[in-house]
């Protein structure tokens, strides 16, 4: 009997020796698979994060490109700004001085116009030159007022 005892607390030994190499080698197996599939969702994570990097890259270049056409359009559109200020600058001048002229102009023929009844029947004013315009005695061309207008100054 002895023998009997001693072989089936061998072969239960051997059971559970091969039961826990079973348990194991599934516990290796699930292991593996676990790391296995850890280095899957590893892999797709980092490719994942280099995808929206280079999104980002794309963007940026994007988003510099537009950049500089706006200051591009803009200091375009500041020189032409520029350019306007300037020609109105003139303009205003211009007409600064066409004022004060038109002024000095409308009172000497405001001054004429009254100085015509002192000299009474004046021959000198009576007599027709024989080139009326250029006769600086014979004014009555300026008995009109002068204007002018804003298309006079065409480039």
């Amino acid at each position: 009997m002895a023998s009997s005892s001693g072989t089936s607390s061998g072969s239960s030994l051997i059971q559970n020796s091969g039961s826990e190499e079973n348990l194991q080698a599934l516990m290796d197996q699930r292991k593996r698979k676990r790391m296995i599939s850890n280095r899957e969702s590893a892999r797709r994570s980092r490719m994942r994060k280099q995808k929206h990097l280079d999104d980002l890259v794309a963007q940026v270049a994007q988003l510099k490109k537009e950049n500089h056409q706006i200051i591009t359009s803009i200091n375009i559109t500041t020189q032409h700004y520029l350019n306007v200020e300037a020609d109105n600058s003139i303009l205003r001048a211009q007409v600064s001085e066409l004022s004060h002229r038109l002024e000095f102009l409308n009172g000497i023929i405001s001054l004429l116009n009254s100085s015509n009844g002192l000299f009474g029947d004046s021959s000198i004013f009576n007599e027709p030159a024989a080139d009326s315009f250029l006769n600086p005695l014979n004014m009555s061309y300026l008995n009109q007022p002068i204007s002018a207008s804003a298309d006079v100054f065409q480039y």
